[in-house]
């Protein structure tokens, strides 16, 4: 029989497996194979997705207080969403030689800041400035294979807003618009599967589907900036 603290160390133990996941990625990435890679990344997205939830369903920081909880998540978050896709971006192909130095630079060093900045929450739950999900990026890169000056742009553009106000929704945590939100995060995690799956070698159907949901989670959290929620006296 479990009881509420045996969960609530299963909790941590299974944002853990994010890791693992991590290190299998890297050794996937060394050795060039971007479908596994990007698997692992899929798998370590989805594991990162459920964690939170679970974690304040079993109220780990009471129940489990021996481990931090957020400081696990934001470890692994940095390897899977920062670290080893900008290795994957710099080994690619996709930049020319100095501008993969600018890139992996830029990435490392804007997103350790942000990693630590209390500040990255909103109110609704929501991140302040783009919130260093560079594994999404350099997955959608690899799919579409823009040039490298697009990508250098991209890249410095995302890194700047990291220190802005600029919104960036949680598909799960950001509550408005969270019935178009969630099932669109839902359908690109699918896409980026199918995408790794097929080692980047999709259709036109697939390709436009995944450009148009990264740019719906991209621009929602701003779009809701512009157009601010009404409240009712």
């Amino acid at each position: 029989m479990f009881t509420l603290r045996k969960k609530a160390l299963l909790v941590h133990y299974f944002t853990a497996i994010g890791a693992i996941l991590a290190i299998l990625a890297m050794l996937s990435a060394v050795n060039e194979r971007w479908d596994l890679m990007f698997l692992y990344l899929t798998l370590a997205f989805i594991v990162d997705g459920f964690d939170g939830p679970l974690a304040r369903y079993y109220n780990v920081k009471e129940n489990a207080p021996e481990y931090d909880g957020v400081l696990l998540d934001l470890i692994i978050d940095y390897l899977t969403y920062v670290f080893i896709p900008a290795y994957a971006l710099f080994v690619s192909g996709l930049l020319n030689g100095w501008s993969g130095w600018v890139c992996i630079i830029v990435i490392a060093f804007c997103s350790a800041l942000y990693f630590a900045d209390t500040r990255m929450k909103t109110l609704d739950n929501s991140f302040a400035g783009f919130p260093g999900c560079w594994n999404m990026l350099v997955l959608v890169l690899l799919a579409t294979k823009p040039n490298w000056q697009i990508i250098l742009m991209v890249v410095v553009l995302l890194a700047i807003s990291m220190f802005t106000n600029l919104k960036f929704i949680h598909p799960v945590r950001t509550e408005r618009w969270r019935k178009i939100s969630l099932p669109i995060s839902i359908l690109w995690t699918i896409l980026a599967g199918i995408c790794a799956w097929q080692n980047f070698e999709i259709g036109t159907l697939v390709k436009m589907a995944l450009i148009i949901s990264s740019l719906y989670l991209l621009m929602a959290g701003i779009a809701q900036q512009i157009f601010p929620k009404e409240i009712n006296p």
